[in-house]
């Protein structure tokens, strides 16, 4: 009888271990799902204010070369944080790198222009030129700056922007 009564002891030992251990385990897999989730959202949120710099402009019609430019400085200050390479040609898809973003001009001096500068480099034209062909036109034909719409391109990789387009109305 003792044996026995020592044996249940044993068993009810073993299964309060093991309802512990259990225990452990569900709690630790619990938590490390809300802190992925917490991360997720995090990052998420990261992406979505890095995005917003550019998409207010998106869909807007009266943007001048001023907007175009403040938007170039800001794709060369993210270029130039991540040490990207010097792009040559504009970037039909969102593979090239991940985090490269490129601004293109196309109005009546400039069919497609790259006008962000790269890490290391220039952009492909100068802002007081693009300032300066925008003036001129007020002086020769019109009283007021040219205005632009804007059209952004988000990666479907990164779900960053990877490509801002300025069109002459």
């Amino acid at each position: 009888m003792e044996n026995a009564s020592k044996a249940l002891l044993m068993a009810a030992g073993v299964l309060m271990g093991i309802l512990i251990i259990s225990l452990a385990v569900f709690l630790f897999v619990t938590f490390g799902a809300t802190s992925a989730e917490s991360h997720k959202q995090i990052e998420q949120s990261r992406i979505d204010e890095f995005n917003s710099q550019f998409l207010k402009y998106q869909g807007k019609d009266d943007l001048t070369i001023y907007n175009v430019i403040t938007v170039a400085n800001s794709a060369t200050s993210n270029n130039e944080y991540y040490e990207l390479p010097k792009v040559t040609s504009i970037i039909n898809n969102d593979n090239y790198p991940d985090y490269y973003i490129q601004v293109i001009l196309k109005n009546d001096n400039y069919n497609n222009i790259r006008i962000e500068g790269a890490y290391g480099s220039s952009p492909s034209v100068s802002y007081e030129e693009l300032i300066d062909k925008d003036v001129q036109k007020i002086n020769n034909t019109q009283n007021y700056l040219q205005t632009y719409t804007c059209k952004v391109s988000v990666s479907n990789t990164t779900k960053r922007v990877y490509k801002v387009i300025f069109i002459q109305k």
